[in-house]
């Protein structure tokens, strides 16, 4: 080994102690690495930035995008929500996600699908009151196991399946070859994470809990004539289980039923009387079939679609102070609305209109964005801020968003164009239908997790330009002596390493011509050994960067390196036993 080879297996290490122990930005210390390295030499720059311009990176930030299209419009709730339902348990609630999911990934890759649940699942944990860190993982990994199912349930499939395509005298896979010792491992893995999530998941949650926020907004709803909650119960419409939000009275026709009941059904034209946060008021808002019962918001000149909620606190120099808000023509005074009003914890049960405003109010208003701006330094509040993802939804878009998506999943299924060609005219056509705004769609990208994917396109192109990988791999490969079961679990020990080390198709091209000759070394088929890099290349769970779905989930969660360790480097050792015994009893060596 040469200098250049010790530095890149000091660099791994000085990495991965880094990610494990501080709570340094993973994406800080990937691109601190590489500067260091292209500083040395040991890499170009172009060699540097090349993960900036791969087509993996750059399928990702478009698939969020595509996310933004869906959320904006509701399109994925209106799929999952039957699907997820309101379990009473950790335990059942992540079988009701993982099951459907790695189900699912069998048939679609499963990077897009994390893109497509990961607001679903955040929204839905926050609404069980449940941590998100419960479910990210549990989101990640489900979607890896399902995905070594079929043929093209990851991008990894496809390239061993093409690598075996180029190779003489070995058959390719059909599609769901691969799914006899893919279900196995699926059942084994998803049993795994159930029986371990109490013990092996953090329960992380914000430090500031909906329930500690001392702004208390009283807030009408009005149920539209045409709207799907029509006929059901409180309990069936799920409003009754938003958190940090309570069903205070309904107001129909004139008559008001106080102490709702959850088995009480909705009429068209009721009125809604809520108090509870403003994190609930903005899950309010997003619900379909449910609008402001004030008319004023119809009343403002640009469309709901390019509003947002704004906190403003009243001032003692604010004109309509001493007014109700009707009366001082709030509306035409500020082109807002208002939506509720807190004050001091009590519950106000005016009408809206009926309010006499104080100075120290709070008002959760309906306004552009620009009102922000324009009222940041006003006399008439003390204090404005934007309320974040509280843009009403364009539920009207829904299907047209499900069918963008309907079409990438199948052109890029049926082989007609490739991820990112799909992805591109997916996240385009989301912005050009009005699924999402183009101020949305920027804004929706997760950078920190683009930036590390390409830093670790940086780190994998030193590992391979050292020869440290193959290093790795030739040292481990010695240890197996004559037996082609023990050389069977090194490749696939090697390979998982090198998986969470460097990128999953990197690991499989690296491993693929290794594993070829030491099957022909030892006088045995090698399409056992072609399986287990296929399975390995897949398997990354113990670190966030081992697979680019582990690292889309890690903010999301609230994760730190530790926990992939924790939880992954078990299920990493159950999935490697599992295909070791089971791909022979496939595809004999002999």
């Amino acid at each position: 080994m040469d200098w250049e080879s010790w530095t890149m297996l000091g660099m791994l290490g000085v990495v991965f102690t880094l990610l494990a122990f501080t709570h340094v930005g993973p994406d800080i210390i990937l691109w601190g690495a590489v500067t260091l390295l292209m500083t040395l030499r040991i890499i170009t720059p172009a060699e540097a930035l090349s993960g900036l311009a791969n087509e993996g990176m750059v399928t990702v930030g478009l698939l969020f995008v595509v996310a933004a299209g869906l959320r904006e419009t509701g399109g994925m709730h209106r799929v999952t929500q039957r699907l997820l339902g309101r379990p009473q348990s950790v335990k059942v609630a992540q079988l009701r996600l993982m099951g459907p999911v790695a189900a699912m990934s069998a048939f679609m890759n499963n990077t897009p699908l994390v893109a497509m649940l990961l607001p679903v699942v955040d929204e839905w944990a926050r609404q069980l009151r449940l941590s998100a860190s419960k479910f990210m993982i549990p989101l990640s990994y489900a979607t890896i196991l399902g995905g070594t199912c079929s043929l093209i349930g990851t991008s990894t499939n496809l390239v061993v399946n093409g690598l075996l395509a180029r190779t003489p005298d070995l058959p390719t896979l059909r599609m769901f070859d691969i799914a006899w010792v893919g279900i196995p491992c699926t059942v084994i893995g998803l049993s795994y994470l159930l029986l371990s999530n109490r013990w092996l998941l953090p329960d992380r949650r914000p430090a500031f809990s909906t329930q500690d926020d001392p702004r208390e907004y009283t807030v009408e709803m009005q149920v539209e004539a045409d709207s799907p909650l029509v006929g059901q119960t409180i309990e069936q419409a799920g409003l009754r289980h938003l958190p940090g939000l309570y069903l205070m009275e309904i107001d129909r026709n004139g008559e008001v039923v106080a102490a709702v009941s959850p088995q009480e059904r909705l009429h068209a034209k009721d009125q809604l009387v809520f108090v509870g946060v403003v994190e609930s008021v903005v899950d309010l808002q997003k619900v379909r079939g449910l609008i402001p019962a004030t008319d004023q918001v119809f009343k403002l000149q640009h469309p709901r679609t390019q509003r947002s909620l704004i906190e403003a606190v009243v001032s003692d120099s604010c004109p309509v102070v001493g007014m109700t808000i009707r009366d001082g023509r709030f509306r035409n005074l500020y082109d807002a609305v208002v939506i509720a009003v807190a004050r001091n914890g009590e519950r106000l049960r005016q009408k809206i209109g009926d309010i006499v405003l104080r100075a120290g109010d709070t008002l959760l208003l309906e306004a552009r964005p620009s009102f922000v701006e324009q009222q940041r330094n006003s006399r008439d509040f003390f204090l404005v801020s934007q309320v974040e993802n509280s843009t009403p939804r364009r539920h009207e878009r829904a299907w047209v968003a499900l069918a963008i998506l309907g079409l990438m999943v199948t052109v890029v299924t049926l082989g007609w164009l490739s991820m990112l060609n799909a992805a591109m005219l997916a996240a385009g056509l989301m912005m050009l239908t009005g699924c999402c705004s183009a101020t949305v769609a920027r804004r929706s990208v997760d950078w920190q997790v683009l930036f590390v994917i390409a830093a670790a396109f940086g780190m994998e192109r030193a590992m391979q330009k050292t020869g440290t990988a193959s290093i790795i791999a030739h040292t481990f490969l010695g240890l197996a002596g004559d037996n082609p079961w023990a050389a069977l679990a090194v490749v696939y020990g090697v390979t998982m390493l090198l998986t969470e080390l460097l990128t999953n198709n990197a690991a499989a091209a690296l491993m693929f011509p290794i594993a070829i000759a030491t099957a022909a070394s030892l006088g045995v088929h090698p399409l056992p050994f072609a399986i287990v890099v296929m399975l390995a290349a897949s398997y990354g769970f113990a670190t966030p960067i081992g697979y680019q779905t582990n690292l889309m989930v890690y903010g999301p969660g609230g994760y730190r390196f530790a926990d992939y360790l924790r939880i992954g480097i078990p299920l990493d050792l159950l999935m490697g036993l599992t295909a070791v015994l089971v791909t022979p009893l496939v595809w004999p060596f002999k």
